[in-house]
This record gives C-alpha cells, structure tokens and sequence, in this order.
C-alpha cells in the first residue's frame, strides 16, 4: 500500500507547475491548446498530497499516443484512460509520484468540472480550510491506506463539487 502524505500548502508548487507546463508545450507542440495546473497543489493555502496535477488540453485524442515516447523520455509512465474514457493518464515518479497528468481534448466536460472546482477552492477560503482539514485527518487516520483515505474524503468532494458548480454557474 501507498503511503498517505499531505503537507501544507508549497508556494513552489506554482513554479513546479509553470516548469513542467513547458516541457508539456514542448513535447505537444500546436496540438496542445491548454495546460491547466488543478487538484489541490493548485490551490494557495489548501494542505496536499506533494503530487502536482496538471491537466492539458489537446485539439484531439486521435494519434495522440504518438507523443507517449517523449513523455517517457521526461520521466513519465503512460497509462492510457486508466479507467476514464476520454483521458489519458500519464504519471511521473515512480512509486513516488511527484506529477500527474490528466489529459483530455478540448469539449470534454470533465476539463471544466476540474477548473470549475479549482477556481471555486481559490474563491473561498473557508471550504480550503475545512477541506485541509479533512485531508488532514484522513492522512493521520490512515497513513499506510491511500484507498481509505480517498474514500474517506469522497462524500465530502463530491457535495464541496455541487457547491462548486452552483457558484460557477451563477457567475
């Protein structure tokens, strides 16, 4: 079993982020229209898991395990849709995983719901707070068990998500 670690929240988690988009451009080229930095790394303030999520954006899926060797070559482990239609996942570390790489083409809903739910963390200072708070006491309450602790934090998301989407939706 995976280790559960959440820490506080790394001013350079950003920069990671802005370093890691780069070589993304590089490898992807035109194809790539966005690249999202998301998930709890994203968030000032918001404790995480030390994993940077970065989700880019492609004109298309069709041929794009062309680009799987280049990202080999910079340290990633290509998944395929690793369960997600419509994704390609990509992660970086090994058994220490330092990134992960959410891949969609543009149109897909699940790019927005993660931005949408970013943005709404970064808008709300209170729900980083108790969302910090939970992760917290998952990753102490179970620090040998990653299942745990994802199940442990899901009903929580899943109604902070609802929330989410009311606000965006009202902006």
């Amino acid at each position: 079993m995976r280790q559960v670690i959440v820490i506080p929240y790394q001013t350079s988690w950003a920069d990671e982020f802005e370093q890691e988009a780069v070589r993304l451009r590089t490898v992807f080229g035109e194809r790539l229209l966005a690249v999202h930095h998301i998930g709890s790394t994203s968030v000032p303030g918001l404790s995480a898991k030390p994993i940077l999520d970065i989700l880019p954006v492609v004109d298309s899926l069709d041929g794009i395990e062309a680009f799987d060797a280049a990202l080999e070559a910079i340290g990633y482990e290509a998944k395929g849709e690793f369960g997600m239609r419509g994704r390609r996942y990509y992660r970086k570390g090994g058994d220490n995983r330092t990134h992960h790489v959410h891949l969609y083409a543009v149109g897909n809903p699940e790019i927005a719901r993660h931005v949408v739910f970013r943005d709404y963390l970064r808008e709300h200072p209170q729900e980083v707070e108790a969302y910090s708070e939970i992760k917290e006491q998952l990753a102490n309450q179970y620090p040998e068990d990653i299942d745990a602790y994802i199940v442990g934090k899901d009903t929580f998301v899943k109604e902070m998500e609802q929330r989410a989407l009311v606000w965006w939706s009202h902006d």
